[in-house]
């Protein structure tokens, strides 16, 4: 049954929850600097439900020394021969850090299983060792948020069309995107078939319906702040301090650098 397409959120009432949900992850990235903190959220889901966007503005305000995306290519030829696991254990937080994975080790249990870039033994060994691999990272303190994104196909196929005529957008859809059409019956089991084996009480999956992008971007920053046992840390007092007199150091005219040509007055003409 198709899901009942929601009423689009408020654009006034969006942006103000969302302004002031990202003050509070400034706050939480305090927290996880003051701390220690190793935090690790995973964003997976259909193609274009949305994970990219959730993650822009998640990060939006933060420190990009403190909160990293990872996005990883296809592995190469040396990596395929090493443990599944092995080239996303070096993008793993140290202390004070916030990882976001676009995209995660779970490609073996969803676009590796559906267009066979993984033998069925492979795919069988991944859903036994994931949720050891994950009860291993949360025992040595690793707070793991996975978040997985939900879309109709009504919608999806929207967005592929929207981003097939945008040129700030076609770079986002790929032959492997178009192809998710036709096998999505193939992509909901394999979704499925995941939960089964790695939605579990140490590191549970939530789910983020995302029909209305700017309802699943306010839901799903709302659970992240909810979901870690942040508090507010106490900013050092900044002053700014009077500029000194000048000790008569006179610069090189200006003319002899190298400017960027002012391309704004031209649009002024």
């Amino acid at each position: 049954m198709a899901k009942k397409t929601p009423k689009r959120f408020p654009k006034e009432i969006y942006e103000a929850e969302l302004l002031r949900l990202q003050g509070e992850l400034v706050q939480l990235q305090e927290w996880v600097k003051a701390t220690g903190t190793r935090v690790v959220v995973i964003f997976e889901g259909r193609d274009a439900a949305g994970k990219g966007g959730a993650i822009k503005r998640v990060t939006e305000n933060l420190n990009p020394r403190v909160a990293r995306i990872v996005a990883l290519p296809a592995p190469t030829e040396r990596q395929k021969t090493q443990w599944y696991f092995q080239r996303y254990v070096e993008h793993l937080p140290a202390a004070g850090e916030i990882v976001l994975m676009d995209r995660s080790w779970y490609n073996r249990a969803g676009v590796e299983r559906v267009m066979g870039f993984c033998t069925p033994e492979e795919y069988k060994r991944f859903l036994r060792q994931c949720p050891v691999f994950e009860e291993m990272l949360v025992e040595d303190g690793i707070l793991l948020r996975k978040y997985w994104f939900s879309v109709s196909p009504q919608e999806q196929e929207k967005r592929f069309r929207e981003r097939l005529t945008n040129p700030l957008k076609q770079w986002k859809l790929s032959p492997m995107d178009l192809e998710s059409i036709s096998r999505w019956d193939d992509y909901s089991q394999a979704k499925d078939d995941m939960l089964v084996h790695t939605d579990t009480e140490v590191s549970p999956w939530t789910i983020v319906e995302s029909e209305d992008k700017r309802r699943s971007r306010l839901n799903m920053i709302a659970h992240l702040l909810d979901s870690i046992p942040w508090q507010p840390v106490p900013q050092q007092v900044l002053t700014i301090p009077e500029r000194p007199k000048g000790r008569g150091y006179v610069r090189p005219p200006r003319e002899l650098a190298r400017e960027v040509p002012d391309h704004a007055s031209t649009l002024l003409a």
